[in-house]
C-alpha cells in the first residue's frame, strides 16, 4: 500500500512539473510571435508610395507619376500626354512649388551633396539628375526611371519629402549630361509637386 501511495505521489509531482514547464514555455512563444508581428508591421509602415500630378505651362494637368521606395532606389513611373515629341530632360528640383508658366518657383536641381550637374561630369551628378525621357509622336510618354541617389524616408538629407517638398520637372530639350547647371535642357514645360502631405504609408 505504501508503495502504491508513493507511486501516485511521484506521478502527481511529475504531472505538475510538466504543466509548469508548459506554462513557462507558452508566454515565451507568444512573446516571440508578438515581436515578429511588430517588426513586420514596422517594415510595412515604412513602405511609402506617392502620386505626383503634373501640369503644363498653362496649369493644365497632363499626367502623373507614381514614386515608390524599393531596395535599389526610388522607382518613378511617369505617364503623361500633350508633350512635344522627342527627348526631354527629366529632373527632380529642390522646391515643391510649381507656378506656371515658367516654373522657376521650383528652384534648381535637388542637390543636397553639392555636386556638379550631369552624369558625364567627374564631379557629378546632382541627386536630382535623371536620364532623358522620350515622348512619342502622339505626345505621350510612359516610362519608368530608378533614382538610387534619393529616398522617400523622412529625415534623411537626400529625402524628397523635405518640409518645402520637391518637384518633378520636364524640360523642352534633352539634357546633355554635362553643361552647368542644368544640362542645357531649355525651358521647363511640365512640373509636379512632391509633397510630404501627399505621402501615404502603404500597409500590406
Amino acid at each position: 500500500m505504501k508503495k502504491y501511495i508513493l507511486a501516485v505521489c511521484m506521478l502527481t509531482t511529475l504531472l505538475v512539473a510538466c504543466q509548469n514547464d508548459r506554462d513557462q514555455m507558452e508566454p515565451e512563444y507568444e512573446s516571440m510571435e508578438e515581436g515578429q508581428s511588430i517588426e513586420v508591421n514596422k517594415e510595412a509602415k515604412e513602405a511609402v508610395e506617392l502620386k505626383v500630378n503634373l501640369v503644363d505651362r498653362e496649369g493644365v494637368e497632363i499626367g502623373y507619376a507614381t514614386l515608390k521606395e524599393e531596395g535599389d532606389g526610388v522607382h518613378i513611373h511617369l505617364t503623361a500626354h500633350q508633350l512635344p515629341e522627342g527627348l526631354h530632360g527629366f529632373h527632380i528640383h529642390e522646391k515643391g512649388i510649381c507656378e506656371p508658366p515658367s516654373f522657376e518657383s521650383a528652384g534648381g536641381h535637388f542637390n543636397p551633396d553639392g555636386k556638379n550637374h550631369g552624369f558625364d561630369d567627374p564631379q557629378g551628378p546632382h541627386a536630382g539628375d535623371m536620364e532623358n525621357i522620350e515622348v512619342l509622336a502622339d505626345g505621350t510618354v510612359d516610362v519608368k526611371v530608378i533614382n538610387d541617389r534619393v529616398t522617400l524616408k523622412r529625415g534623411e538629407v537626400n529625402s524628397l519629402l523635405q518640409d518645402e517638398g520637391t518637384s518633378l520637372m520636364i524640360h523642352r530639350n534633352p539634357d546633355d549630361y554635362i553643361t552647368q547647371p542644368a544640362g542645357n535642357a531649355g525651358d521647363r514645360i511640365a512640373c509636379g509637386v512632391i509633397s510630404p502631405e501627399k505621402s501615404t504609408d502603404k500597409k500590406d
